[in-house]
């Protein structure tokens, strides 16, 4: 008989952040693609002749994947290798801090720190390149926090979305990574339904207005649909003060 003893951990639970349009303003991986396009002449000469195709792509979900690539792929092409992507990152972040710093969400990061503070596993699961969200969350002191992201690869002299953090996949993405139960999730998307369903704690936060009807169908009576200072979205407008406080939704300042 074994005298070994596991020591009880009480159990921390999990908290996702989606990034763009719930932590920061905007959708920063389209920020990021249109900054490289415009550093050259004949890159946005080829993203106009290729926006026919591409736009259409990236608004039909099968297809956005494959949108998004082609933009990322005229925008990245002659990059070579991983190190001098991360380059053009930190170079890009470098040289737009003050407009990145302004759409980070105050009452965004209050519930996100206050989630920390109080000793939740907090996760930032995005669309975005998981190096881009790093440097924008490095803004606000919160370096080492865990972040998914969509993963490119090198094609033909250029980058590609390899793994789209997006939809259904993210939540493969966040499983392969090894987390368990959601107990909490924040975000904006209707493309994020399959995440906020897999939530004990569902919050919608700065959505589109024409989302909110779809938001109150698919998920729990009482799901709190809130504003935290996103503007031209919808949701009641919130200091990030209501912060649930467990599964059961109930939510408070603890």
């Amino acid at each position: 008989m074994s005298d070994f003893q596991e020591t009880p951990v009480p159990y921390r639970p999990l908290v996702v952040f989606d990034f763009d349009h719930t932590l920061y303003d905007g959708d920063s991986g389209s920020h990021l693609v249109l900054w490289l396009v415009r550093r050259h002449w004949w890159r946005k000469l080829a993203a106009l002749l290729a926006a026919p195709v591409l736009l259409p792509m990236v608004a039909w979900l099968p297809t956005r994947r494959r949108g998004i690539s082609g933009f990322l792929w005229i925008a990245t092409f002659g990059t070579h290798g991983r190190a001098e992507m991360d380059a053009l990152i930190d170079r890009y972040v470098a040289e737009n801090t003050d407009g990145i710093r302004q759409r980070l969400l105050p009452a965004a990061l209050k519930v996100l720190h206050r989630h920390r503070s109080r000793g939740d596993r907090v996760l930032v699961a995005t669309g975005a390149p998981p190096e881009l969200a790093r440097a924008i969350l490095d803004f606000v002191a919160h370096e080492g926090l865990p972040v998914i992201g969509s993963l490119g690869k090198p094609f033909l002299g250029g980058f590609i979305t390899d793994q789209h953090c997006h939809a259904k996949n993210k939540m493969r993405m966040i499983w392969d990574a090894g987390y368990d139960r959601i107990a909490i999730a924040y975000s904006d998307s209707r493309a994020d339904l399959p995440l906020l369903r897999a939530a004990e704690t569902p919050v919608v936060v700065n959505p589109k207005e024409g989302a909110v009807g779809t938001f109150r169908q698919e998920l729990p009576p009482g799901t709190p649909v809130l504003n935290w200072g996103c503007k031209g979205r919808a949701g009641t407008p919130d200091a990030g003060e209501r912060i649930p406080v467990g599964p059961a939704g109930v939510a408070g300042s603890p």
